[in-house]
């Protein structure tokens, strides 16, 4: 079974990929900023990240270059999760490896969900 960690403060967003993922037979958990995302990911070891950027106490990009400095977290696949427009990312989020960035607004949770999937079996 696949595992996801959905690294996201808004509640009903964070709910919402759950349910999803769950009814796909996918092993789900989640947290609420980036300090905890970072616990969560080092203790589960997903096979891939749902991350917002904008999220208190650590950031979704500080979490991220903290992930990537790791042996474990270094090759995690990590989708961008956010309401920023595709030219408001940061350079330095770019370089971080990240798989495929997501605007929150343009994606049905079906949508995200084929992503996901095409880049887990990538």
């Amino acid at each position: 079974m696949p595992k996801i960690a959905i690294i996201e403060d808004d509640q009903a967003i964070s709910q919402m990929y759950r349910f999803k993922f769950e009814a796909e037979n996918y092993d789900v958990e989640t947290a609420e900023n980036g300090k905890l995302g970072l616990e969560l990911t080092e203790s589960m070891k997903p096979d891939i990240i749902l991350l917002d950027l904008m999220m208190p106490e650590m950031t979704g990009d500080e979490m991220l270059a903290k992930l990537r400095a790791t042996d474990w977290g270094k090759d995690i696949k990590v989708i961008i999760l956010t309401n920023k427009g595709e030219q408001e990312i940061p350079d330095s989020v770019r370089s971080l490896n990240v798989t495929a960035v997501i605007l929150k607004a343009d994606m049905t949770p079906r949508q995200v969900a084929e992503l996901v999937k095409e880049h887990l079996s990538a």
